[in-house]
């Protein structure tokens, strides 16, 4: 009964009170919203895809993680894992969310290796010195993908970036759904995931917040940005330093000693060539559905420190 007594009183109410007004499916989803971050929306819309970003030669470099979770992301994390030394690794989020129990697995992984996380997209740009990368921070961890982001052994949200949270849901009645019929069925699958959810949750070191907040947010209303208050609340974030998830190439300016604003650009060169990804196929697990509000536009790209 450990996990049961880690939530509050109020935690549970809200737990309750969603349980019972969901009535879920076969087909639980967390809801996602469409946002741009870094030009990336149309990679956003695509299944997760995973990427090495080279940094060379003062630092490691790290993962890039972007698009929809599904039923074959686990799986396409393992081929992309074999090989490679990733014990200890940054993984950088970029994503509406997606599968619920996909997302779970994903994030297991993800704590196993040790991983550590935060949120930005990878942007590569030619400069005179030759290719380079640098981590933009306006970008958007939506739904499940805060999930993924707690999974990190340490976690850095940047100021400018995105962490938005709503419940979980049917895909395949997320369109509507005060107008969809539901059975007990239902109903069951929904209170089991949220369980699964639940100990997830506790498991990786989150606050019975984080469930609260998420859960109280029905699907036919926008996200829920979570204010740098209960980021901390909510225990999604383990650190305000960015040099303790990614390293600057650029060693002139100690990380510790540099302004906001270049606290804020993630630095490194070279980038990976993966194959491009395929679209996201239709399934009958939680996956992520791009409803609700309209999230702002994204601003400009962080330029490379020269």
């Amino acid at each position: 009964m450990k996990l049961l007594k880690s939530l509050s009183s109020r935690s549970w109410a809200l737990l309750g009170a969603v349980a019972l007004c969901i009535a879920g499916s076969s087909s639980v989803t967390t809801l996602g919203t469409s946002a741009q971050a870094g030009g990336s929306l149309e990679e956003r819309k695509l299944p997760m895809k995973f990427s090495w970003i080279a940094c060379q030669p003062n630092c490691r470099g790290w993962v890039s993680a972007v698009g929809i979770i599904t039923s074959d992301s686990p799986k396409d994390f393992d081929e992309f894992a074999r090989g490679r030394q990733l014990g200890g690794a940054t993984i950088v989020l970029d994503s509406s969310g997606g599968s619920v129990n996909d997302a779970i697995a994903l994030g297991r992984r993800f704590r196993g290796l040790g991983l550590l996380t935060t949120v930005g997209t990878s942007i590569v740009s030619q400069t005179a010195q030759g290719e380079r990368a640098s981590v933009v921070p306006d970008a958007y961890c939506e739904s499940m993908c805060a999930f993924l982001l707690l999974s990190g052994k340490t976690r850095y949200v940047p100021p400018a970036a995105h962490v938005r949270v709503h419940q979980i849901w049917m895909g395949d009645r997320a369109d509507d759904a005060r107008a969809a019929s539901y059975t007990a069925q239902d109903l069951m699958i929904v209170e089991r995931d949220i369980g699964r959810l639940a100990k997830y949750t506790f498991d990786m070191g989150g606050a019975g917040e984080l469930l609260a907040l998420s859960l109280s947010v029905p699907p036919w209303e926008d996200l829920h940005e979570l204010s740098a208050d209960e980021l901390r609340l909510t225990n999604l974030v383990t650190t305000n330093s960015v040099a303790d998830v990614l390293p600057r190439q650029d060693d002139s300016v100690p990380v510790a000693a540099a302004t906001p604003k270049d606290r804020e650009r993630f630095v490194s060169s070279a980038a990976d060539s993966d194959a491009q990804p395929q679209p996201a196929r239709a399934t009958k697990t939680a996956e992520a559905v791009a409803t609700g509000g309209k999230a702002p536009p994204a601003a400009a790209p962080v330029q490379p420190a020269q």
